[in-house]
């Protein structure tokens, strides 16, 4: 049996504002969050206390995500700069 690879060449990534949508997730992990906290008892007597948890869990690994990204974002602008002919 061979190896499969493919035939063509991957499309480019697709770029867009990763930045503000970063920042939404976290955001709406943060809101179910909040949303949920008044019903934990309810949630914890069924035993789905851990749906409350995943989305605090989710927000702080949102605002990870948005360090990362805003470096990122950061980085990619700096590069953008140096490629760039000075002007004289």
């Amino acid at each position: 049996m061979t190896k499969w690879t493919p035939t063509h060449e991957a499309p480019e990534p697709l770029e867009g504002p990763v930045v503000p949508t970063v920042i939404g997730g976290t955001v709406l992990w943060f809101v179910l969050f909040l949303a949920q906290l008044p019903f934990y008892g309810w949630f914890d007597d069924r035993g789905h206390a851990w749906w409350v948890w995943t989305c605090l869990a989710g927000a702080g690994l949102g605002l990870v995500g948005i360090w990362y990204a805003r470096g990122r974002d950061a980085a990619i602008k700096r590069d953008a700069a140096a490629r760039e002919p000075a002007e004289g």
